[in-house]
């Protein structure tokens, strides 16, 4: 039953929780973490773990990306960032993290033109290296970037924005409708960021076979006043996917956590809400393959007029236990930063791990499994 509250007269807000306000219950069986299956399916793709990264170039170097994907995940590739937009991609994250407290530095980065031959040869040159290739276009730029992407070897297209809608509609424009879209196309289709139950049903019966909920770290609550209830909105997007289970007779949707997702515990309960996956930002931008060097920002932070994300060091998400991310010597491998070992007890290493032991304590061997964990308000 939801809860509704009285902020004035005539005017109701639903009650809401974030990650942080929930916990797991474990039942009386517990299991050995060595037991556990973490493995996640989409479409005809496997990984060996549910973890995503989010498509920032604060991340996403061709080096993070192979190395995301040999290490059992999935990189994200941003084809609206740096990529196609700078011969000299090293040089351009340089800048960034030179200048971490100026945001026209990035905007001037991402001003540049983008050059498609470029951005072509770094999706090929991660296709190469085996490893399964997804990139990030916008819903505004979908119908002109995805025939180049997916030409060079994208596998997985993500549409993806901080609030996406089955319809982008644009003054002038020809509106995108991704049922068309989404139909015209042989590649499968992420969509998101999602915040309520509607949006979800709207993009699962367009054919998306996944969806975001959430639209990472960024600005939105003090730019735009939208800040995502992660807890609430992935049960609630939960339940569109049971409907639209029972609606299709069997066409199940995927659904990608991304928001409040900082630690190992906080993985485990976006899949006990209803998850499949989960989508990283700050906790990868300490490994060292990262391209923001210690850094990490939002691709909307480089917006040329409303930028909605900062540049931050990655040490802001480490509770003070972790040396200067922004010192390549003292930052992790992404391997340690996901299977470990782990030499700090926050669950900011060893990724996997944590929630592997968070799923055996509960007493689950598997991903859907954990979706019925039992859960408490705090």
């Amino acid at each position: 039953m939801r809860d509704y509250v009285e902020i004035g007269i005539g005017r109701e807000a639903r009650r809401t929780y974030d990650l942080a306000q929930v916990s797991l219950v474990p039942t009386r069986r517990t299991r050995s973490s060595k037991d556990v299956d973490t493995t996640w399916h989409i479409d005809a793709y496997t990984f060996d773990t549910p973890l995503v990264s989010h498509p920032t170039d604060a991340l996403a170097t061709p080096e993070f990306i192979i190395e995301m994907g040999k290490q059992g995940g999935l990189g994200v590739i941003n084809a609206e960032g740096l990529w196609g937009r700078h011969e000299d991609l090293e040089g351009a994250l340089a800048r960034v993290a030179e200048n971490s407290t100026d945001l026209s530095v990035l905007q001037e980065l991402h001003a540049a033109p983008l050059n498609e031959e470029l951005l072509a040869e770094r999706i090929a040159q991660v296709r190469d290296a085996g490893v399964t290739v997804a990139v990030r276009v916008s819903p505004q730029r979908a119908r002109e970037l995805a025939p180049v992407v997916i030409k060079a070897g994208a596998e997985i297209l993500f549409i993806q924005g901080t609030l996406i809608s089955a319809e982008h509609v644009q003054q002038g424009g020809e509106p995108l409708n991704l049922k068309e879209f989404i139909g015209s196309i042989d590649t499968p289709v992420i969509a998101g960021g999602v915040a309520d139950y509607t949006t979800a049903l709207h993009l699962m019966r367009a054919g998306a076979a996944g969806i975001i909920v959430g639209s990472g770290v960024n600005t939105n609550a003090e730019t735009v006043g939208i800040d995502v209830p992660m807890a609430t909105t992935i049960a609630d997007v939960a339940a569109a996917r049971r409907d639209y289970l029972d609606e299709t007779g069997g066409r199940y949707v995927h659904i990608l956590a991304d928001g409040d997702i900082f630690t190992s515990a906080d993985i485990a309960k976006a899949i006990a809400c209803g998850a499949d996956a989960v989508v990283l930002g700050p906790v990868l931008a300490r490994a060292a393959e990262a391209g923001g060097q210690g850094f990490y920002w939002p691709s909307t932070a480089g917006h040329p007029r409303f930028p909605r994300g900062v540049i931050e060091s990655s040490d802001l998400y480490s509770l003070e236990v972790l040396p200067d991310a922004s010192v390549a010597a003292d930052r992790p491998s992404l391997e340690v930063v996901l299977h470990g070992p782990s030499n700090e007890p926050h669950g900011l290493l060893n990724l996997v791990g944590g929630l592997k032991r968070a799923m055996a304590k509960c007493g689950y061997t598997d991903l859907k499994a954990f979706q019925k964990v039992g859960l408490a308000v705090r």
